[in-house]
């Protein structure tokens, strides 16, 4: 059985950092690619991050691309994600998601494990 647990959200203000985790449980964390998705209030939930199951590939959204980085420690079962240079636009629940696959998705449908996600709020 896996489960996925962020932690890390919180309130920060216009321009600060926040680091994201996502403890995952269950064998073969290693061997597929991990994904992190938002839901803003009143919003369906979108992408924002991609990393391969081996950590060498990494994909943004244009929302994100140069401010967020996605990273994975295979030893810790953990995904990342860093987050700096937050705008008030950020504010959302996040949600790390793992695949069943090594396969590159950009949509929900590409993910079948989900956690429980976690509130990010930036004040401005």
């Amino acid at each position: 059985q896996v489960q996925l647990v962020e932690s890390g959200g919180g309130l920060v203000q216009a321009g600060g950092s926040l680091t994201l985790s996502c403890a995952a449980s269950g064998p073969t964390f290693s061997s597929y690619a991990m994904g992190w998705f938002r839901q803003a209030p009143g919003k369906e939930r979108e992408f924002v991050a991609f990393i391969s199951w081996s950590g060498g590939y990494t994909y943004y959204a244009d929302s994100v691309k140069g401010r967020f980085t996605i990273s994975k420690d295979n030893a810790k079962n953990t995904v990342y994600l860093q987050m700096n240079s937050l705008k008030p636009e950020d504010t959302a629940v996040y949600y790390c998601a793992k695949s069943a696959s090594r396969g590159f998705y950009l949509s929900e449908s590409g993910y079948h494990y989900w956690g429980q996600g976690t509130q990010v709020t930036v004040s401005s």
